[in-house]
């Protein structure tokens, strides 16, 4: 008989040190959606050499916000790469502003899909902290549970401040850091009782 299914919704999926798949070698993904029909996540720790300034001239629109015209747009992941997907605190609103949003129970985030947010932010408005990328990650009807089985992933509760304060080259170690010992005791074998 199969366990309780897993909710890993506002987790930090840490690639295992063996990952094969280079789309994940030590990556942290934070996971936007987790159900008995599969998973979303964004890669939080990919930055490619997309600025958002350059993003923003791309889907002409201004960004005059200093505190985010330098900063990287992300590889989310390898489905979808040519679609857009921003992470951002709550707006402290009821509902969003924004079209096409994702509320992610317990973590104070939403995940927006639709233009308005980029709209918002070239009008000197928007999410204070976010953090954008191309594509995403995905898995479908107990992939991702198969993937954890088989000692590819880690899991633990997502703290933002990983996303949004933590240098990206940071971000790896800090994640695994959440789990309270030392990443080098890991193995690379799977345990079993």
């Amino acid at each position: 008989m199969p366990g309780e299914p897993i909710n890993l919704t506002n987790q930090f999926l840490i690639a295992m040190p063996g990952m094969a798949d280079d789309n994940f070698a030590r990556a942290v993904v934070y996971l936007c959606e987790h159900s008995s029909n599969g998973a979303l996540g964004l890669v939080i720790n990919r930055p490619t050499d997309i600025t958002l300034k350059s993003l923003f001239e791309k889907v002409e629109l201004s960004l005059d916000r200093e505190d985010l015209a330098a900063q990287p747009v992300y590889y989310g992941g390898p489905v979808q790469t040519e679609r857009g997907f921003v992470l951002h605190e709550k707006t402290g609103l009821q509902d969003s502003p924004y079209t096409s949003t994702l509320a992610i129970p317990g973590g104070g985030l939403e995940m927006t899909t639709s233009k308005d947010v980029l709209e918002a932010l070239a009008n000197g408005a928007g999410p204070r902290r976010l953090l954008i990328t191309l594509g995403y990650s995905g898995w479908s009807a107990g992939q991702l549970e198969e993937e954890i089985g088989r000692n590819g992933w880690l899991t633990v509760d997502a703290d933002p401040s990983v996303i949004f304060d933590t240098p990206v080259a940071q971000r790896y170690d800090r994640a695994l850091g959440l789990l309270g010992f030392d990443p080098r005791m890991l193995s690379l074998e799977a345990g079993h009782a």
